[in-house]
């Protein structure tokens, strides 16, 4: 329609002065601007279905980006739980091998150990008779003490 702020375009039907062909101009230029505010509506409606239809899209972009946006978030998340689990693993491998290389240290010791020891059918040495006279006897003291033992007597005391 024509602004109706404007004295030239608004026309007052009531007057008499105008002429059949006046009225037949101002409804052909009322067609041409419904016209034209017509093909203006239709294409903003369209621009508004465009924009429902994208502003949609969107939505369903931005769920499906925020769907996946969520995932490589818990995947991240688990990512580095993996790595906090992997170093504490790591701790304690390094604190396992640290306790296995002390046993085997201490079983290479004892083994050591073992071996500088006499053999246990080895009748030589402390603890045992060496004489020619008590062949084949052994004892689990030595001949000192055992010689000390026999020697010493043992008095009963009184008791009142």
């Amino acid at each position: 329609m024509a602004d109706q702020t404007s004295d030239d375009e608004v026309f007052d039907f009531a007057n008499v002065e105008f002429t059949r062909e006046d009225l037949v101009s101002a409804l052909n230029d009322m067609v041409k601007e419904y016209r034209k505010l017509s093909h203006s509506f239709e294409e903003v409606k369209a621009e508004n279905s465009d924009m429902k239809n994208s502003s949609a899209e969107p939505s369903a972009v931005e769920l499906g980006e925020a769907d996946s946006l969520k995932i490589e978030l818990s995947k991240l998340t688990a990512e580095e739980l993996l790595i906090e689990e992997s170093s504490e693993l790591k701790a304690e491998i390094v604190t396992l091998n640290d306790l296995v290389s002390s046993w085997n240290k201490s079983s290479r010791s004892l083994h050591k150990l073992q071996e500088s020891q006499k053999s246990v059918y080895d009748r030589t040495g402390l603890g045992f008779n060496n004489s020619e006279n008590s062949e084949g006897e052994t004892s689990t003291q030595s001949q000192p003490a055992y010689d000390k033992f026999n020697k010493m007597s043992f008095v009963k005391a009184n008791v009142i």
